[in-house]
Parts: structure tokens; C-alpha cells; sequence
């Protein structure tokens, strides 16, 4: 079973969304890498290539860890969010009921009782 059509638009620019972050991180890890280099000018070709590349590496692989953990929070925090919510409409009907039982009560104890002194 298929979506609604809006509901792929949104997956796509979620993917967008999420390819355009990764790509931002992983440039200025870049420019913080080739930055790190310049300020070590003794280090041959080789050797700045080399430390450029494991940093983006560290870096890409601690931003990731950091993404995940944001989204596993998120996901707690939106279950966390949904159980109360479900839980505020649940007492809500509750108590809806409750002073709905307790209106029909008194309109048939009032009815009652004109009934009785109208006769």
C-alpha cells in the first residue's frame, strides 16, 4: 500500500534535508582538517593528506554518533510526549463522562421532583 502523495515529497525532502547536513559537516571538518595542516607546515604532501583524512574520518564518525543520539533521544522524547498525551485525553473523557452522568443525574432528580409537586 502506497502513501499519500505528500507523504513521499516529505520522505524525499527529509533525504535532501539529511543529504545537505552531511555534506555541511563533512566540508568544514574538511576546512578544520586542511586548517589543522596549515598550522603544521613542517608535514610533507603525504603526511597533511594523511592527517587530513583520518581527522575527517574521526570527525565524520563522531558527528554521526552524535546525530544518532540526538535522534534516538527524539524518538524517546516523542514516545514519552504520545503516552501522555494519551493519557491527558484519557482522564479528560473521564471526566467528561463523569460530569455528563452527573448532569443527567440532577436533570432526571429535577424532573422528577416536578413531576411529584405537580401533582
Amino acid at each position: 500500500m502506497r502513501g499519500a502523495p505528500g507523504d513521499e515529497r516529505g520522505a524525499l525532502a527529509n533525504t535532501v534535508e539529511g543529504y545537505l547536513l552531511a555534506r555541511t559537516h563533512h566540508d568544514q571538518a574538511e576546512r578544520e582538517a586542511e586548517a589543522l595542516c596549515a598550522r603544521m607546515p613542517w608535514l610533507t604532501t603525504a603526511q597533511a593528506e594523511d592527517v587530513t583524512r583520518h581527522y575527517l574520518r574521526q570527525r565524520v564518525d563522531l558527528t554521526r554518533q552524535m546525530l544518532l543520539t540526538t535522534t534516538e533521544r527524539a524518538a524517546q522524547l516523542r514516545q514519552e510526549y504520545e503516552d501522555r498525551y494519551a493519557a491527558l485525553r484519557r482522564d479528560l473523557l473521564r471526566r467528561h463522562a463523569a460530569c455528563a452522568c452527573a448532569v443527567l443525574a440532577c436533570t432526571g432528580g429535577v424532573s422528577t421532583l416536578v413531576c411529584l409537586l405537580g401533582r
